[in-house]
């Protein structure tokens, strides 16, 4: 791929005219720049030079466009071999770039998968999220953690597999809790043979992919055998077995007979806003939805916006066998090149029109009307909590960024910073952050001091890679969770930055700590309160109470990763695999940190270098 950018002293239609002698008709991807080359647009082409040509002559372009143009003061250009390779590209740059006229995928998070595990000899089953790293069997993806929690309790009922950790696993002495209440067939104490152990994981994962006739067929088979052999007791647990796998047939919704594999994506319109359902069928079963608001002006064709929704959703996912669209693309072909390219197989991307595969189309754009009903009226009643917000603290304008923030500390330990931000959409929870309170020379519970670290550390970072403001992530409103002493020790900060404009309001309790009597506090004015029942009100406490909930959650993770760390944790060399076997060969870390050269070199994985690694760790250590 080449890459030339060229500076034209004219501008809007006229300058990207001047680009026109320097393309060919390759195939690649452009940018569009303004005056200070901040991208505001990436596009493909299939060629370039007719493509920018579009550009450069006013005409029939709709309002977007034709502001784009307008605002266009250079361009840049990558050519690629294929248009197919253009259009990778274009989507990477997208969700990297985010330029402001494309349409944009806000919320990309990754979503999770079911486990069997087969580094151990009972392999364990567990919810996965990230990188398919460990070695296993991976059944997904799942709409929600919700559906995934849902789905493994169902299968520990019906297969009885265990969900401990290969080290709760490895210390067991007796069956635990997950045994006695039948969700676990208790292989850490030999209540089952191996053969059977591994039977039920080859069951669980024919469940999984869709096979569970033939499950239903040899469970029948086995409890008639256990009866005529008066095995009553285990006939008994195989009908409770075959009772649960019924049960969970029978809830998991929608299964289509036809459609084994597929994402079924359907896309609804209205009043400049934008819903996509995103349905996840694998196995021939319904494995949940998901709901998604991408960003778009309003004058975008359905084909344009479904087109860039696709490329994005899929920038980072493998794509399963079949997509489904409820409207077409312009190149459906493209698409289905550029995502089997991707998966390294066949991806068939199609827009039913009639059949079962048109019925789960249907359905997911019933949900999508619904769901961008309640959203477009949420988003009216957001509104006018703004206005109020704005109205009651003398903000010049209601407010599009609140950042909330607080501490969580136990007598000073683990202390953390929290920040929860919120708009005109609600709470937008991929722009929540968490701060580990650095602060060698604070005193324990100095709630002060935390706050300043925190706030510095955040308006220094901003400071750095937005000086202009031009992004959006400043905040117009900070809400600080304490009174006086708090807003004059951030406000101090904020002077020092140079960034004291900001608007800031502490939020304490006031007579009695009770919720509705809430006093609030700004610098250089009396402190006030809001009825009881003002609307903004709520909405303050409601913002309080998820950071709140934010910052304790970050700080319990905290406290339990330091409960959970062992001294291993730190000895070069030792993983997670030799740590586990260490663990299992010795029976705890402490005894590890007192063994013997010897004693280490017969552990299994450990090799003679790495024993000797281990030893002079602790032993040099003392």
């Amino acid at each position: 791929m080449t890459e030339q950018t060229t500076q034209q002293p004219t501008t809007g239609y006229d300058r990207i005219y001047g680009y026109l002698r320097t393309l060919d008709s390759s195939p690649g991807v452009y940018r569009m720049l303004d005056a200070e080359s901040r991208v505001l647009y990436v596009g493909k082409a299939r060629n370039l030079r007719n493509r920018v040509s579009n550009y450069s002559r006013p005409g029939n372009h709709s309002p977007r466009i034709a502001r784009m143009i307008s605002e266009t003061a250079s361009m840049m250009f990558l050519t690629t071999r294929t248009e197919t390779e253009a259009l990778l590209l274009e989507q990477n740059l997208i969700k990297q770039l985010k330029p402001r006229y494309n349409v944009l995928l806000r919320d990309d998070k990754s979503f999770p998968n079911i486990l069997v595990t087969k580094s151990h000899a009972y392999p364990q089953i567990k919810k996965h999220r990230g990188a398919k790293k460990e070695k296993g069997s991976y059944f997904g993806p799942f709409a929600s953690a919700g559906a995934v929690n849902r789905t493994l309790k169902q299968l520990q009922r019906v297969f009885l597999l265990r969900n401990c950790t290969d080290i709760e696993f490895e210390n067991r002495t007796r069956p635990c809790l997950q045994y006695q209440i039948k969700r676990c067939s208790g292989p850490c104490c030999g209540k089952i043979s191996d053969e059977d152990y591994a039977d039920t994981v080859r069951d669980a994962e024919s469940f999984l992919q869709g096979r569970t006739k033939r499950i239903q067929e040899t469970l029948a088979k086995h409890m008639q055998d256990a009866s005529d052999n008066l095995e009553f007791e285990r006939a008994a647990a195989l009908r409770d077995r075959i009772q649960a796998l019924t049960q969970v047939q029978s809830a998991q919704g929608i299964n289509p007979q036809s459609t084994e594999e597929a994402d079924v994506i359907a896309l609804h319109t209205d009043g400049g806003q934008a819903c996509v359902q995103v349905f996840f069928y694998r196995a021939n079963q319904n494995w949940g939805n998901h709901d998604y608001y991408p960003r778009i002006s309003g004058d975008e064709d359905p084909s344009e916006v479904m087109e860039a929704f696709v490329g994005q959703f899929y920038a980072h996912r493998d794509p399963p066998k079949m997509v489904i669209l409820s409207h077409g693309l312009d190149n459906d072909e493209l698409m289905a090149d550029a995502l089997a390219e991707k998966a390294g197989r066949k991806v068939d991307v199609i827009t039913p029109q009639r059949g079962e595969k048109a019925e789960l189309v249907h359905n997911a754009l019933r949900n999508a009307r619904e769901s961008l009903a309640r959203k477009m009226s949420e988003t009216a009643t957001q509104a006018r909590l703004l206005k109020g917000l704005a109205e009651a603290f003398e903000l010049p304008k209601p407010p599009q960024r609140i950042e909330v923030y607080d501490n969580s500390h136990i007598q000073g330990a683990h202390a953390v910073g929290a920040m929860v931000v919120a708009g005109p959409d609600g709470f937008e929870k991929n722009q929540y952050r968490k701060f580990n309170i650095r602060g060698d020379n604070l005193v324990p519970g100095d709630d002060f001091g935390m706050m300043k670290e925190v706030m510095t550390r955040r308006f220094q970072r901003l400071l750095k890679e937005d000086p202009d403001r031009t992004t959006g992530s400043w905040p117009d409103l900070l809400l600080i969770d304490g009174g006086a002493g708090q807003v004059s020790a951030v406000r101090e900060i904020m002077t020092e930055l140079g960034v004291g404009d900001i608007a800031m309001v502490g939020v304490a309790k006031g007579e009695d700590r009770d919720a509705g009597k809430e006093e609030f506090y700004r610098t250089g004015k009396r402190v006030m309160a809001l009825r009881h029942n003002d609307p903004v009100l709520y909405f303050i406490q409601r913002m309080r109470d998820e950071v709140h909930r934010f910052a304790i959650g970050t700080h319990r993770a905290k406290r339990s990763k330091a409960i959970g760390a062992t001294p291993l944790d730190d000895v070069p060399g030792v993983g997670a695999t030799r740590k586990r076997a260490l663990l299992a060969h010795f029976g705890s870390a402490k005894a590890v940190t007192r063994a013997n050269l010897a004693d280490l070199k017969a552990v299994v994985g450990v090799s003679d270098s790495l024993a000797q690694t281990i030893y002079d760790y602790f032993h040099e250590k003392g």
